[in-house]
């Protein structure tokens, strides 16, 4: 088993580094067209909103829900009863997300008003920030109908998923940046502001990506007619799994959403520069965490319906060796790196040296908090897969008040800083409180044998960081043109792999020890 999720999560982390590299070419794109100025401020709120509400009804609450019953009905082998979930779950999310894009497109100043309350107090004072108000209330317009979309999309790929077919969902999202791209250079000569053209390119983005899914679903057979089954025992099954869920898994986005409540009120450039360092943090995020959640989901939820309970808290072992090999090392290299890799990867065009260094100071913060974020993604689908999605959201309750609390005492000696380090502070109390109740449940708990190779993994990591650390201070990173930065970049990285592989294999850390899920040292 350990074996086909390692090939699985090798599938969706390729598919996933596709989609990211082309997302750090559309960052580039856009912090070359805007930098980090106000109309680059309004496009990321614009963009944010949706975008969290696509965690919540694409990739979130909804798939956490759906997949754990979808693998109950398909376990029971019954093509004619799958087809008809599918096509009562299709149509029942299809008219609930279509209304709420609809009552997004046409409430866009109050959302912008709620979410952007420092530029909504502009606008009512006449004051030159209001302005912002003004464009987030039209560029919301044009990106909300993008939930509609990619939460069809979503659907369609934890059908898939279920069904072990990850790698059209997971190259999905490479169509939302190509789209965003070609709008930024064909689109924005005929616009305004270049905003516009980054608006439509989600709009278009989000169409794309779910048109793009369909043939996978038909040669599946579950290309279905939408229907309508709001009462529907399975859809309730799901409904009432989902309700608590909406909130438990989305407590980061919910946090992220208050943090740009905040940082409206702080001086222009935050928004931005927590934006520019949040998706380096997502970079591996995505590539390994959410990677390796979107592969554990599905088995998990089948571990739980055939009530293989050493099995379930194998797989859970599993993943999280898996991560920290791979998590650890790249949080402290983006905390030692994060100004090269800003200078490297944004600093052209509108995108300025100032921005750069600003920039770098969130990064440091964010990452300081990825380890904690990837091992929220294996801990929460560890309840979901169960049908407990109580639990989660009782911490994650938890966890945003003590990120509002961290927001307030952070925010004013660290501004827009603060809030990074916030968001860092709450994801690690909200993996410590889900792992404390699974081992309090009996449901998992960290093998020994695991324990020590979190050890050794630390060790490694942190040496690395030494050796990196020591060359890249040596460097000139501002003197240097382009093309030197990236060498040089290259070598750094290079140095930290090198590094970090002999340190494992002197350690005695081996291959086998991320195949197999055997050995859980119990």
């Amino acid at each position: 088993m350990a074996k086909q999720l390692l090939k699985a999560s090798i599938i969706v982390s390729a598919m996933t580094f596709l989609s990211r590299i082309l997302g750090l070419i559309r960052d580039i794109v856009v912090a070359n067209f805007m930098g980090a100025g106000a109309a680059a401020d309004v496009f990321f709120f614009a963009n944010k909103i949706p975008n969290f509400l696509r965690r919540l009804f694409a990739e979130g609450a909804f798939a956490q829900a759906f997949i754990p019953v979808l693998a109950e009905v398909q376990a029971e082998n019954d093509d004619k009863k799958l087809r008809e979930f599918v096509a009562k779950i299709s149509g029942t999310l299809g008219a609930i997300v279509f209304v709420t894009a609809v009552v997004g497109v046409i409430a866009s100043p109050v959302l912008a008003a709620m979410f952007g309350m420092g530029w909504f107090v502009d606008y009512v004072n006449d004051e030159p920030g209001g302005q912002k108000f003004e464009l987030a209330s039209l560029l919301l317009k044009i990106t909300f109908p993008y939930i509609f979309f990619i939460s069809l999309a979503g659907f369609v790929g934890a059908v898939l998923n279920t069904l072990n077919k990850f790698a059209a969902t997971a190259f999905t999202p490479v169509l939302l940046n190509v789209c965003i791209i070609g709008c930024a250079y064909y689109l924005s000569p005929y616009v305004s502001d270049t905003a516009f053209a980054l608006a439509w390119g989600v709009f278009l983005g989000g169409f794309v990506q779910l048109t793009f899914q369909l043939p996978f679903l038909f040669r599946a057979g579950l290309l279905v007619k939408p229907k309508w089954g709001w009462s529907d025992p399975n859809v309730k099954k799901v409904r009432v799994l989902m309700i608590p869920a909406l909130f438990g898994v989305s407590v980061s986005q919910i946090n992220l959403l208050l943090d740009t409540l905040i940082a409206s009120f702080l001086m222009t450039g935050s928004i931005s520069w927590l934006y520019y360092s949040d998706r380096l943090l997502e970079f591996p995020l995505g590539l390994f965490g959410i990677a390796i959640a979107t592969v554990i989901l599905p088995t998990l939820s089948r571990n739980h319906v055939s009530s293989d309970k050493k099995a379930f808290s194998r797989n859970i072992d599993w993943a999280l060796r898996l991560i920290a090999i791979l998590g650890i090392p790249a949080s402290v290299a983006l905390i030692v790196l994060a100004m090269p890799l800003l200078l490297v990867i944004f600093q052209r065009g509108e995108f300025s040296t100032h921005d750069t260094l600003m920039a770098s100071y969130s990064l440091m913060a964010y990452a300081s908090g990825l380890f904690s974020f990837m091992l929220v993604k294996i801990f929460a689908p560890a309840f979901y897969s169960r049908q407990d999605t109580k639990t989660p959201v009782r911490y994650g309750i938890i966890t945003m008040a003590a990120n509002m609390v961290f927001n307030l005492i952070l925010a004013i000696p660290f501004s827009y800083v603060g809030l990074a380090m916030a968001t860092a502070l709450s994801g690690s109390l909200n993996a410590f409180l889900l792992y404390r109740r699974l081992s309090i449940l009996g449901v998992f708990k960290i093998s020994t044998s695991t324990w020590w190779f979190l050890a050794r993994v630390l060790v490694a990591s942190l040496i690395m960081t030494s050796a990196i650390y020591t060359y890249s201070m040596q460097v000139d990173w501002f003197d240097l043109v382009l093309r030197a930065r990236i060498l040089e970049l290259i070598a750094t990285i290079a140095i930290g792999v090198g590094v970090y592989g002999c340190l494992l294999l002197l350690l005695g850390v081996r291959p086998n020890q991320l195949v197999s899920n055997q050995d859980t040292g119990k």
